[in-house]
């Protein structure tokens, strides 16, 4: 029962800070261009500057 008295504020201050580094990132602009990232692969150049044979 005592351990609760650790876990519950612990728990707490996680909760606290996951909020606060999810709060930065959408106003940062890190989810500002979702899309990009995932077409970019497409888009992909693979041929190099020399084939190699």
């Amino acid at each position: 029962m005592t351990i609760l008295y650790l876990l519950l504020p612990l728990s707490l201050l996680f909760v606290f800070a996951i909020g606060i580094f999810l709060w930065w990132a959408v106003f940062n602009g890190q989810y500002d261009d979702t899309d990009s990232a995932g077409a970019a692969i497409l888009r992909d150049d693979d041929s190099g500057p020399a084939s190699r044979g």
